[in-house]
């Protein structure tokens, strides 16, 4: 009878055994994973940014973020090292390798507009010279007549 009563516990304590001890592998195999970080190289941070490793340093990494664009995150916060190809294919949308001191976007926008977009003709009647008039619905005050109402500078009265 007693060992019905202290079959549930044991089970209990088996169980915390094993996931304590999962646990602690997956910290050690992220921690050797860290360990193996180098200069140059592209990582993942835990919350999902991607950026190069410029320094490390006891307990911090410094990150390139952006060309010329250095942040510094702790080492705890790098969820994964890539290798250099699937680094390369997350973030330039290639497997060539890159080198990085080259600019991914073009020095102006025109690359990107449509060369053959319509134009929209804006102008009334043709003429490009005068803007077109909009109508704000002041057009009987700005002329200087009373307001629907009768009212004017705040009396209460009518006419």
């Amino acid at each position: 009878m007693n060992l019905v009563t202290l079959l549930p516990f044991i089970v209990l304590i088996g169980a915390m055994f094993l996931m304590t001890r999962s646990a602690k592998k997956k910290q050690q195999a992220a921690a050797q994973m860290r360990n193996e970080m180098s200069p140059g190289t592209g990582v993942r941070t835990i919350g999902g940014m991607y950026a190069t490793v410029k320094e490390i340093g006891e307990d911090t990494v410094t990150l390139e973020v952006a060309p010329g664009v250095h942040a510094i995150y702790a080492k705890n916060a790098i969820g994964a090292v890539l290798e250099d190809e699937e680094y390369n294919r997350i973030v330039h949308g290639t497997t060539e390798d890159l080198t990085l001191d080259t600019p991914v976007v073009p020095d102006d926008a025109s690359s990107l507009t449509e060369a053959d977009a319509p134009k929209t003709d804006l102008s009334k009647d043709g003429d490009a010279d005068e803007a077109p008039k909009l109508d704000l619905g002041k057009g009987d005050e700005a002329k200087g007549d009373e307001p629907k109402d009768g009212k004017s500078d705040g009396e209460a009265g009518t006419k």
